[in-house]
């Protein structure tokens, strides 16, 4: 199974925090919202970074990230 990044848009205030802990998968737009490098609405997370992804979605200040399986 895959494991996606699930941004809650709402909660979001453009930290950055996860696009800093997540740069291989998340890049900041001109207001610090993070966006997918692939253009995804819920970008996949390689194996080799889901601990980085863990960590990003535990640091998220409000709450906004989320892991969800394909």
């Amino acid at each position: 199974m895959t494991r996606r990044l699930h941004i809650d848009w709402t909660a979001c205030d453009g930290r950055g925090t996860c696009t800093e802990l997540l740069a291989e998968v998340l890049v900041e737009d001109d207001w610090g919202f993070p966006l997918a490098r692939d253009g995804s609405p819920r970008p996949a997370v390689p194996a080799g970074l889901e601990a980085a992804a863990r960590q990003a979605v535990d640091r998220c200040p409000l709450l906004a990230l989320r892991l969800v399986q394909d």
